[in-house]
């Protein structure tokens, strides 16, 4: 078995995946005319709109947070310090560009999320990948394969990882037993989930910018406080990244390195084209009433977890006197850069942020498992209160645990529900032009965008009649 997932990993995570997302998202910026640029202020616009929701779902402002929540976790802390380890600074140039790119994914899966979605159980609308490659493509088994593995990675073992990195945090600085963390966090948890995706969007719209901006004005301090290397910082970032200088700690070097461990970092952290965010897409009611709309604020999400979270860690590590190496390396290597900069409160920022971080992420995965989950009980609540009895379990074993072969296993489930994800959107990339031209076209035409299925009759097959009427 540990062969098997081995192999798989390096299919996916070697071959597959680094290249097939880096390839869907520059094939979705050359189609959709680069709109991750010329329309980057609708982003905002369709965050920013009304309020007003119904009954049936969440608001796009909760369904960004929510998406940030899963987004934004441990890795943007560790992870970012491993990949300029590993790859030296020019690491997160590269990450910036597979967020750039990735913006336009991010829009394509969020944009079919939201035209194939149903009402679920309740009347609440449900959707996501499972929806549109069974309603969109016709490939129910297919769907169903993609739910159970995101149902194992996001739902499941991910959430057991986030749990660890609160236990190993919450212990080394209180000395409480690891054990009673993972079940203080548990309970917190259960309080959440058992309260459905409306209780998750409402926590997760006021932790989430809290916790977020909290970060950045961190970071923002620092920037200010040590502005003049900025420029030699920015420097060294450009020069590592096309090989001109070794990797910090003379770990790896050239260009090769730098590119690897920035696109591997830049496509963990943003999840576009994964296929997780367009689980919460879906659930949200777009302003402006078009499907279009939710993937502009989904690709306002992978901006924010990468070009600002993920350069803030960068920034406050670079612009401190902390080397990275193999022992200094991951949360310790954040921590100590944030000891330079805010002496012993640093330690304690990292640890509360690290929480905040990956407890948000625990309630974000949920959220989407629990679509899935619903996807395949066909609206029964029977199994959402087993997969909520998991999560709980999972969290509690993973303060405890950390078993390297499960934890490859939910890689080896991401990479396969990634790689669905990826065919299903190319196969979906008509759909995906057509409906954005009808939104920008509106926009051009003075218009505040609506989508009536009635007007698009070539593209009615699987899509509601009810929602988009």
């Amino acid at each position: 078995m540990i062969a098997i997932i081995n192999f798989l990993n390096t299919i996916f995570w070697g071959y597959v995946l680094i290249y097939g997302l880096l390839a869907v998202g520059i094939y979705f910026t050359v189609r959709l005319g680069f709109i991750q640029f010329r329309h980057f202020g609708e982003m905002f616009r369709c965050v920013i709109g009304s309020r007003e929701v119904d009954k049936d779902g969440i608001s796009p402002f909760q369904a960004l947070t929510v998406s940030l929540a899963s987004r934004v976790g441990t890795g943007n802390i560790a992870g970012v310090a491993v990949a300029i380890t590993l790859g030296g600074p020019g690491a997160i140039f590269w990450m910036w560009m597979v967020a750039l790119v990735g913006m336009a994914t991010a829009y394509a899966e969020s944009m079919l999320a939201q035209l194939y979605k149903e009402h679920g159980p309740g009347g609440m609308y449900r959707g996501g990948p499972a929806y549109y490659i069974k309603k969109g493509l016709g490939q129910g088994w297919l769907a169903s394969i993609f739910a159970v593995a995101l149902i194992i990675a996001f739902g499941l073992i991910f959430n057991a990882v986030q749990s660890n990195s609160i236990a190993e945090a919450a212990a080394g600085a209180t000395g409480i037993d690891k054990m009673w963390i993972g079940i203080a966090t548990a309970v917190l948890t259960a309080v959440i989930i058992f309260g459905g995706i409306p209780q998750i969007a409402r926590v997760a719209e006021f932790v989430v910018p809290f916790m977020a901006g909290a970060y950045l004005l961190a970071a923002i301090w620092v920037l200010v406080t040590n502005i003049t290397e900025v420029p030699g910082v920015l420097g060294h970032i450009i020069g590592s990244a096309f090989g001109l200088q070794e990797a910090a700690g003379g770990v790896a070097g050239g260009m090769a390195a730098a590119m690897l461990n920035g696109v591997k970092r830049g496509l963990f952290s943003n999840e576009a084209g994964m296929g997780s965010a367009p689980n919460i897409a879906a659930v949200a009611v777009p302003d402006p009433h078009h499907p279009s709309s939710q993937g502009f604020v989904q690709a306002l999400g992978v901006f924010i977890d990468t070009i600002l979270v993920c350069t803030a860690t960068a920034i406050m590590i670079l612009l401190s006197g902390a080397i990275p190496s193999a022992e200094n390396t991951g949360v310790v290597l954040t921590q100590n850069a944030l000891t330079e900069h805010f002496g012993v409160f640093g330690q304690y920022f990292v640890a509360i942020a690290i929480f905040f971080f990956a407890f948000t992420s625990i309630i974000g995965n949920y959220a989407y498992a629990e679509n899935a989950i619903i996807f395949l009980g066909h609206g029964s609540q029977g199994p959402v209160i087993a997969l909520r009895a998991g999560v709980l379990g999972m969290v509690i074993w993973g303060a405890i645990q950390q078993v390297q072969t499960v934890f490859d296993f939910a890689d080896a489930s991401m990479g396969l529900m990634a790689t669905i994800n990826l065919i299903a959107i190319v196969a979906l990339s008509g759909t995906v032009a057509y409906v954005t031209q009808d939104y920008l076209r509106q926009r051009r035409e003075g218009k505040n965008p609506t989508f009536h299925l009635s007007e698009h009759p070539e593209i009615a097959p699987g899509v509601s009649k009810t929602i988009w009427k």
